[in-house]
């Protein structure tokens, strides 16, 4: 069975309490400063069954202009709206700017109840229905029927609990959504149960048990139990008043605004992108930086409106905006709000959501404006494309893109796996799915190409980088998950070689300039003559003015031509080549040598003896057993 609520609307005074009191017995007015003063300063909650056992949620809100706020509070979530207007009135302020609330909603069905006809003459109805008529011929609910009652004689509340049967069975089945959320409207305790929370639930469905988040605080908690239109229930799903009853939770951390969602499944924002629609009935321009009152779900927020293409906003145009927040909330893409002025507080627009988590948004920008438009009327590929797009460097997780899409995770898979397939999008991790989209993967590639062609026109006689200071210097891919992506896709593609930790482009060969290989040929000589007896490198730098030496000599070290066995002592590979075979063959012929022994063998002093036979050693060729060095078993 279809879960529809009824909201009221109208001017203070009009008869909307009257009429569900009439209607279902429930006095909807709780509070005793209500019942002083006789009016309704807060939301009241009310069911009414229908004739064919169709249970109807009934949301009560106050008329006076005071407590607008708390009405936009209580029209989140309704399914139709009775726009209550008083026969002896007729059409008065607050009949306009709820209606236009209505209309900033979205709320799409509804009817006029005509109140208080005991107290006028027929010829006087007569003029207020047409006066009525005239005021709705273009709006939402041009069309819609018209009910005439008395709340005090019960004249005309048959025909209009049929009216309403008849509309609930026209209303479509809401989409329910893939995410539980509840705006919260009420707070308060129970003894011996704890906090309870109210609201009109607008999307999904939850279980009791269930685990829940509280936004914006992002607080944990578990529902201990569900009671929907007063009975207890094991399942509340949208379109009903629910009350939950939340365990861990004390009172004085929640307020109206904050949202009962499922566990993890929304993101808390300063800002929200969003198309605006300035009222035609604003009395006045918007103009940029105008401090607003930003209204969405039961949340009420003093922000910043910032105008994307423009100045200042005329009555009756629309435009794109950043609203920016000076406290944190939840929303979605596709969520309706409202705009009031800050002061004097009069309803001046609203609109749609488009980007629940954007960053900071740059004024008249083209790139700006067209994205807006993509999440506005592109279609749901193109979003999602768009949100990747949006993520950069740093990706997007997959089960976030979700949340920005506002699309269940089985919606999303489709149009997803599409846009991998068309390598739009690329997964670069697997836990979490981390996501990037091409032009970024592209450009951070060639920052790390263009990196090590830079080291290496920077530093020719080197091979390349080590790939730690590789990812340092690379702004686009400091993402570590990222980078190890990149060196393999690019490893892959045969654009780089990786020798152990250092990365270099395949194309780099390092080659000497011809003062260069002058000095390599000294080098060569100086270390072919020493044998296994060269001079320390320090002892030559004399003779090689500047760094070129040591930079050849590192060359010459990669190539083979040299063996470095400790800092500024290098040996000739054919020499120390020639020692290794005498010493392999002395212990398989004698099982061990002794640091005299090899002293012997090599013809050197001490200074040359130790750090040779430690290199063996290193080199796994030998292993120090005692005071002697056997061979190390392979």
């Amino acid at each position: 069975m279809k879960q529809i609520v009824l909201g009221t609307a109208g001017h203070i005074d009009h008869g909307k309490t009257s009429l569900i009191r009439a209607l279902t017995g429930i006095d909807t007015d709780r509070l005793k400063e209500e019942k002083a003063r006789g009016i309704t300063i807060e939301l009241g909650f009310a069911h009414l069954e229908l004739p064919g056992g169709q249970l109807l949620g009934i949301v009560d809100v106050p008329g006076h202009e005071k407590f607008v706020k708390n009405m936009v509070a209580g029209a989140t979530g309704i399914d139709i709206v009775a726009l209550v207007i008083a026969a002896d009135e007729g059409v008065m302020p607050q009949t306009r700017e709820h209606l236009e609330i209505c209309k900033l909603l979205k709320v799409r069905h509804g009817l006029v109840v005509l109140t208080k006809i005991d107290m006028v003459e027929s010829d006087w109805l007569d003029l207020v229905r047409e006066d009525v008529l005239e005021y709705l011929s273009d709006t939402f609910l041009a069309d819609a029927p018209i009910v005439e009652v008395s709340s005090v004689t019960g004249e005309g509340l048959d025909e209009l609990i049929r009216t309403l049967a008849r509309l609930v069975e026209e209303v479509p089945e809401r989409d329910t959504g893939h995410l539980f959320r509840l705006p919260i409207d009420r707070v308060f305790s129970i003894k011996g149960f704890g906090t309870v929370v109210t609201g009109t639930s607008i999307s999904g469905s939850i279980r009791a048990g269930d685990d829940v988040t509280i936004y914006p605080q992002g607080i944990a908690s578990k529902i201990r139990g569900l009671h929907v239109h007063n009975r207890e229930v094991s399942e509340a799903g949208a379109g009903r008043r629910t009350a939950i009853n939340l365990q861990g939770i004390e009172k004085m951390m929640l307020n109206r605004g904050n949202i009962v969602a499922t566990r993890d499944s929304l993101r808390s924002t300063y800002m929200v992108d969003v198309v605006l629609e300035h009222l035609p009935s604003a009395p006045r321009k918007l103009k940029n930086r105008a401090k607003v009152r930003f209204h969405a779900g039961t949340a009420e927020i003093i922000s910043t409106l910032i105008l994307l293409d423009r100045d200042e906003l005329k009555p009756g145009e629309a435009c794109f905006a950043q609203i920016r927040l000076d406290a944190p909330t939840a929303v979605l893409k596709g969520d309706r709000y409202v705009l009031r002025s800050y002061s004097p507080v009069q309803t001046i627009g609203g609109g749609e959501i488009l980007n629940p988590l954007p960053n900071k948004a740059k004024r008249f920008s083209d790139t700006v404006l067209s994205q807006l438009k993509t999440l506005h009327t592109g279609e749901e590929k193109e979003s999602l494309e768009l949100f990747v797009y949006l993520g950069r460097f740093r990706g997007v997780e997959e089960s976030q893109l979700s949340f920005l899409a506002n699309m269940s995770r089985k919606k999303l898979s489709g149009p997803l796996q599409s846009l991998k397939a068309r390598q739009r999008i690329i997964q670069f991790d697997k836990d979490p799915v981390l996501l990037i989209h091409a032009d970024f993967l592209q450009k951070a590639g060639d920052e790390v190409m263009e990196t090590i062609a830079a080291y290496h026109r920077n530093f020719p006689l080197k091979t390349g980088l080590v790939k730690e200071e590789l990812r340092s210097r690379t702004v686009g891919a400091k993402n570590p998950k990222l980078f190890n992506y990149l060196i393999q896709h690019l490893l892959r593609e045969g654009a780089i070689v990786q020798e152990k930790e250092v990365v270099r482009l395949k194309s780099h060969k390092v080659t000497l300039a011809r003062d260069q290989q002058e000095i390599r040929r000294k080098l060569e000589a100086i270390y072919a003559k020493g044998g296994l007896q060269p001079p320390y490198f320090k002892e030559l730098k004399g003779e090689f003015p500047g760094n070129t030496a040591a930079e050849v000599l590192s060359v010459m070290v990669k190539e083979g031509r040299l063996l470095k066995v400790k800092k500024d002592l290098y040996f000739d590979s054919q020499a120390v080549d020639t020692l290794e075979k005498k010493l392999v063959a002395f212990l398989k012929a004698h099982g061990e040598i002794t640091t005299p022994q090899f002293k012997d063998m090599t013809g050197t002093s001490r200074k040359y003896t130790i750090p040779l036979i430690e290199y063996f050693d290193l080199k796994q060729i030998t292993v120090r057993v005692g005071d002697s060095r056997v061979l190390r078993k392979r």
